[in-house]
């Protein structure tokens, strides 16, 4: 017997929550910043996303000593912190270009996995459920 969909209530709280923060986060860039054009906003949010990956980079070659004039500067942690601020900044980007950024990450994040897993699931776990849809029936 294949067992139903599993809610992520959990989950979408701590997805709802994270959401309500860069809301939150947009906010206040709308307020501090609001000297930009809405769509001059929107272009640097996006090119932010740049910078920060490029501070990734810089941290894995602190981390690999890829820069032997700099050594091993950096830590896995310090990488680690460095993608969070891809992610966050990516939100933050996302959220300006879109009022429905939750919505538009849950459909892609199921249109990857579906793209890239076929449908599997965890062992003994149905699909999981996004919003009131299975994420297989949002990525078709």
């Amino acid at each position: 017997m294949t067992p139903g969909p599993r809610t992520v209530s959990s989950m979408e709280h701590h997805m709802r929550t994270h959401w309500d923060t860069v809301d939150r986060l947009v906010r206040w860039l709308d307020e501090e910043c609001g000297t930009a054009p809405p769509e001059v906003a929107r272009l640097l949010r996006v090119l932010k996303i740049t910078e920060e990956a490029g501070e990734v980079a810089e941290a894995v070659h602190g981390v690999t000593g890829g820069n032997p004039r700099k050594g091993r500067s950096h830590t896995w942690e310090d990488v680690q912190a460095e993608l969070c601020d891809v992610i966050v900044t990516s939100m933050v980007a996302l959220r300006t270009i879109t009022p429905r950024a939750a919505e538009v990450f849950e459909e892609r994040l199921a249109y990857v996995a579906e793209r890239s897993l076929g449908g599997q699931t965890p062992a003994g776990a149905g699909p999981v459920s996004v919003g009131s849809e299975s994420a297989s029936a949002i990525a078709s």
